[in-house]
């Protein structure tokens, strides 16, 4: 059964906003998530950890790209998410000299 035509996204540019929000976003967002635990935990269980939850993770925000009537406002939440999760490594990185 189709899609009802009402629901579906009329402008290319915006469903390829949508596209690249959910993936690229969506990625950077659950990169810098695990990024801040490598901050505050041991990095290998965060890496072993991140081998299942990245991808539920990922899937999640790709999904809600898609759910969300305004996808500039998704295209925030991901920018200001991937820079409040970047700042407690980039803190610990500073301050460590990177280990």
């Amino acid at each position: 059964m189709p899609a009802n035509k009402k629901y579906l996204t009329k402008s290319p540019w915006l469903r390829l906003s949508k596209i690249l929000a959910g993936t690229v976003g969506g990625y950077a967002v659950m990169l810098s998530f695990h990024l801040a635990l490598c901050s505050f935990l041991p990095k290998g269980e965060v890496v072993a950890t991140a081998f299942i939850m990245g991808y539920i993770m990922w899937s999640f925000l790709l999904l809600w790209a898609f759910v969300a009537k305004n996808v500039w406002r998704v295209w925030l939440t991901y920018i200001l998410l991937t820079i409040i999760f970047l700042l407690p490594y980039l803190w610990s990185t500073t301050f460590n000299h990177g280990s």
